[in-house]
């Protein structure tokens, strides 16, 4: 369960939704994130104290984004936004969804050697691509260009879109999807291609509902993944 929380927030980078005409608004920094592993937050209480023993891991610095404009580093743990303590990715991820698109927001990050430094980030509009990636995943799985063969045993000239991955106990595994099934249709929309498809997720609301129309083995499927819960 933790690897597939790591890869929705390595998908996900740091991101806000502000549903705009019907269509979601990603915002964007521009980075790959995750969280610190026990021995991790151990080291830095050691080091830096017991407040600063949690945060979220930079991975890694995407090139002419805002976070590298607005001086992130790879290997730097953001601590705080806004003045408040970030426990976690998903922390991190909630807080940012409150900043619209253009906004400054104000971080504190710990990096090696120089300890609490704070920056000021300006938040960016999330390409497509991964903004699709991003909806999947708040639904709970993963998509690829890799579909299943046609019948027969021969693969299309252009391969479908498929699921590549599915996270445990999450609206898309409740609802019965399934790793390999093919995309036919989201919301009643034909995606025939991995850009299609990913058009159409970038449309779509990630509180749901969300009806799909899969193609799995020989039988062609309606899969209808809930609304998501609210606290």
């Amino acid at each position: 369960m933790r690897r597939f929380l790591a890869l929705v927030a390595v998908l996900g980078g740091l991101v806000a939704a502000s549903p705009s005409a019907g269509v979601t608004q990603w915002g964007w920094l521009g980075v790959r994130i995750r969280d610190l592993s026990e021995q991790e937050m151990e080291d830095i209480s050691r080091k830096f104290g017991l407040r600063e023993g949690f945060g979220a891991m930079i991975v890694e610095v995407l090139k002419d984004t805002p976070a590298e404009a607005g001086g992130l580093k790879t290997g730097d743990i953001v601590v705080a936004v806004k003045n408040r303590p970030v426990v976690d990715t998903r922390t991190l991820q909630r807080v940012i969804a409150t900043a619209g698109i253009g906004d400054t927001v104000a971080l504190t990050v710990l990096r090696r050697d120089q300890g609490r430094r704070p920056l000021s980030v300006k938040v960016g509009a999330m390409p497509e691509a991964v903004a699709a990636e991003r909806v999947a995943a708040e639904y709970g799985f993963f998509i690829s260009e890799e579909g299943q063969p046609e019948l027969g045993g021969a693969r299309p000239p252009a391969a479908a879109p498929s699921v590549s991955a599915i996270v445990p106990k999450s609206r898309a595994e409740i609802a019965g999807l399934k790793t390999g099934d093919v995309f036919l249709e989201v919301n009643g929309r034909p995606v025939g291609t991995l850009a299609t498809l990913r058009q159409a997720l970038v449309g779509v609301a990630p509180d749901g509902p969300l009806s799909l129309v899969v193609r799995r083995d020989r039988e062609q499927l309606t899969v209808l993944l809930d609304r998501a819960k609210t606290p």
